[in-house]
């Protein structure tokens, strides 16, 4: 565990150079908070549109967050696996697991405080909005998103080992689209319906987003909460578990 700890240290300081970390997983959530709950307040009370009213906006945001998270994961991977850094630590007596902690502890740390920062960035705005917001419920959706925050870091890990550091985050792009997108982060994908809200019911992120939503409102019912959240947690595990057998074999590989 020592040397899982330790890698994740490194991989932490890695991380905190990079000033677009800062804007992306922390800066640029709060903006995107920001930006919608203006335009939400142009929206006429008449169209009774309300996915950008921040006791919605705020989970939707947080799991958007999680994208970027991914992103870095990837391109954190990826960069260590162009510039040899991997292929002199195969050398060590690290075993793949200590790679696969190292790299997820950190990001999960960083995801936690992104989430801390979307909430309270949240609160302030209700307040201002006069909509009412529920700190328990806030606090709640931190711990009940860190499945679906598993599941971004499995991904950039998958795609970070396969691909290189050009090749990564062009598709992490893909998946921040399609999360934020079939996700239903900023169109109420539930009220469209048909075709289009089946094709989402078929992709884990509408599920990441609904178990957010649901949290922030306390709403913990069988269907609004628990059953997203069974599906996004078996979903995270799954993915988990083809992201270390993918950097297994490639560990394998190298070596």
């Amino acid at each position: 565990m020592n040397r899982s700890l330790l890698f994740a240290k490194r991989n932490l300081t890695e991380l905190s150079r990079d000033v677009l970390s800062y804007i992306f997983c922390i800066a640029f959530p709060v903006v995107m908070l920001i930006v919608m709950s203006v335009l939400n307040a142009s929206i006429p009370k008449e169209a009774h549109m309300t996915v950008f009213r921040i006791d919605n906006l705020s989970g939707g945001i947080l799991v958007f967050g999680q994208t970027f998270v991914m992103l870095f994961t990837a391109v954190l991977v990826a960069t260590d696996k162009s510039t040899s850094f991997l292929m002199r630590l195969y050398a060590s007596p690290m075993k793949s697991r200590h790679f696969i902690h190292g790299y997820i502890i950190p990001m999960l740390m960083i995801s936690v405080v992104q989430s801390l920062v979307t909430i309270v960035s949240s609160l302030l705005i209700a307040g201002i909005t006069g909509v009412n917001l529920k700190l328990p419920g806030l606090l709640l959706a931190v711990f009940t998103s860190l499945p679906s925050a598993l599941m971004f870091i499995s991904i950039g890990l998958i795609f970070g080992t396969l691909f290189n550091e050009k090749s990564a985050p062009g598709l992490c792009s893909v998946i921040i689209s399609l999360g934020s997108f079939l996700g239903g982060v900023f169109f109420d994908a539930e009220g469209v319906g048909g075709v289009m809200y089946t094709i989402c019911k078929c992709m884990p992120f509408i599920y990441c987003t609904k178990t957010a939503r649901a949290s922030i409102r306390l709403e913990l019912d069988w269907e609004s909460f628990g059953l997203p959240f069974v599906i996004i947690s078996l979903t995270a595990l799954v993915f988990m578990s083809l992201a270390i057998a993918v950097f297994r074999s490639r560990m394998k590989a190298d070596r």
